[in-house]
């Protein structure tokens, strides 16, 4: 509600940004954004530590997992293509499931899978364009994508870190080479122009804008994605558009296994660790759904998981 009323009085009302403050030059005058005074900042803070102290916890988006992703990938990819001419709203009632095409799909298997992979925010893979992204071969027959994000959050001032992505045949569902490449050859086919954004403004249902500076809002993405977890069958109100990089942490940490420090260091996060909070926070969240019943942690006779591709083990301890 705060942020409504300072964009009201910030936009509409042309106060911009600027704190709300007496006039030096004329006592009992103020000048700037009412919703910004140091008073309706005070009273924020107080109200989130009693909303605390009551027990109210802050709802965050529930963290994408593989399962997930898979059965987004086998829907999307093996989806029959049909005639996206004009339709009547009684055959959009009958066929929910024709919201998007073969095309859309393809560019949202891929932001599903940068975003989850690189522990992205949205408004980040949303401005990669073409010209941060470089296809290259590190040995004979062997590729790997080399991706320079033009922007992030945590990085406003440059020295962003080149990301390295590698194919990976055993799961292609979480392979970001093949999705790339796949994405790269349909746009090619398209005629796109590829000098613009990667992600483009979705036209009809199954088109995408031929502008090459003209790319997919965030809000377009979020109802695309709800739409496509309502394909497989998954409820879309718990999630968001943070669900994939809360879900990348926890697939670095819990199925690669990675330390701490190399998710940190690979996601941005400050090198100095001065706030672990922000890493737990997308490791432990009530929203997720639990790995483990609670009478399986020491329960020996317990399902294995998926085998280890380096070494076949299937113990929980792999």
């Amino acid at each position: 509600m705060r942020a409504a009323i300072s964009h009201k009085y910030g936009r509409d009302h042309r106060l911009g940004t600027q704190p709300w403050l007496e006039d030096s030059l004329q006592p009992g005058h103020f000048r700037g954004n009412p919703s910004l005074s140091v008073t309706v900042s005070q009273y924020m803070i107080s109200l989130g530590r009693r909303k605390v102290r009551a027990g109210e916890v802050v709802t965050s988006a529930r963290a994408m997992d593989e399962q997930t992703m898979k059965e987004l990938y086998e829907y999307n990819v093996n989806f029959a293509n049909e005639d996206f001419g004009p339709t009547s709203n009684k055959r959009k009632a009958e066929a929910p499931q024709s919201w998007a095409g073969s095309t859309v799909r393809l560019m949202l298997q891929l932001m599903f899978i940068t975003a989850m992979l690189l522990l992205l925010r949205f408004e980040e893979v949303l401005r990669i364009t073409w010209s941060d992204v470089r296809f290259e071969y590190y040995q004979p027959r062997r590729r790997r994508i080399r991706l320079m994000l033009p922007f992030r959050k945590t990085h406003q001032y440059g020295g962003i870190v080149p990301f390295f992505l590698y194919e990976n045949p055993e799961k292609p569902w979480m392979c970001p080479v093949r999705a790339w490449a796949a994405w790269w050859h349909h746009c090619r086919y398209l005629g796109l122009d590829m000098n613009g954004y990667v992600f483009r403004k979705k036209m009809g249902r199954d088109g995408v804008s031929a502008n090459p500076h003209d790319g997919m809002t965030a809000d377009s993405f979020l109802e695309c994605f709800r739409n496509n977890l309502l394909d497989i069958g998954i409820d879309p109100r718990p999630y968001g558009t943070h669900s994939f990089r809360c879900g990348g942490c926890q697939y670095l940490a819990m199925v690669l296994r990675w330390p701490l420090r190399q998710i940190c260091t690979w996601g941005g996060w400050a090198e100095n660790f001065d706030n672990p909070g922000t890493i737990f926070k997308y490791l432990l969240s009530w929203t997720d759904a639990p790995q483990l019943q609670r009478e399986d942690y020491f329960n020996p006779d317990r399902a294995g998981s998926d085998p280890c591709t380096a070494c076949g083990r299937t113990c929980t301890c792999a």
